[in-house]
């Protein structure tokens, strides 16, 4: 199979190019809270070492957009709302019927409560454990922690400074008022 029109779940440029079919799609965050730190989710499973994760997940169909799918998830995993966000770095996994896009967004934490925390992962024990957990916002503070996925971490070890002061930025504006989006 050499050409993209052999090749299921493929389309092409105007230039006959293949492009892979977009299969899946995540957001996630890198939040800052008011301290200057960042927010990450600790993943405690049975048998494995712990790893840590940006707060996010997958988009729903009744998601419009990546952003909107980050704001439910950083409800449903922190009962939290953030402020502006900016789509920051974009992560591509082949999968076996197409690609997966990880849209990394920064944003900065307004609110949080975890009491309403929402989804099986906080009920079903075979899920593990999410540990919401605060690392300095530092070169240091990220090399001393293993967060996946690993170009997610090199990512933000590169850009830690530029990342926070993408948060700072957006802390001078406004805050979100009214019913949340995804519940509109």
């Amino acid at each position: 199979m050499d050409t993209a029109s052999e090749v299921p779940n493929r389309a092409t440029t105007d230039a006959g190019e293949p492009v892979d079919k977009i299969v899946k799609q995540s957001a996630r965050a890198l939040l800052f809270d008011s301290e200057r730190r960042l927010v990450f989710i600790k993943r405690i499973k049975p048998g494995q070492e712990p790893y840590w994760v940006a707060v996010g997940g997958g988009l729903e169909p009744e998601d419009a957009d990546a952003e909107l799918a980050l704001r439910r998830e950083v409800f449903e995993e922190l009962g939290g709302e953030i402020g502006e966000v900016r789509q920051v770095f974009l992560i591509t996994d082949a999968l076996p019927d197409g690609i997966g896009l990880q849209h990394v967004f920064a944003a900065r934490l307004i609110s949080m409560d975890l009491a309403a925390r929402t989804g099986p992962e906080f009920t079903e024990p075979g899920y593990g454990t999410y540990e919401v957990v605060t690392v300095p916002a530092t070169r240091e503070g990220l090399a001393s922690i293993r967060l996946l996925p690993t170009e997610l971490a090199e990512f933000a070890r590169v850009n830690v400074n530029g990342l926070q002061a993408l948060a700072e930025v957006a802390k001078t504006r406004a805050p979100l008022t009214g019913e949340p989006p995804w519940k509109r």
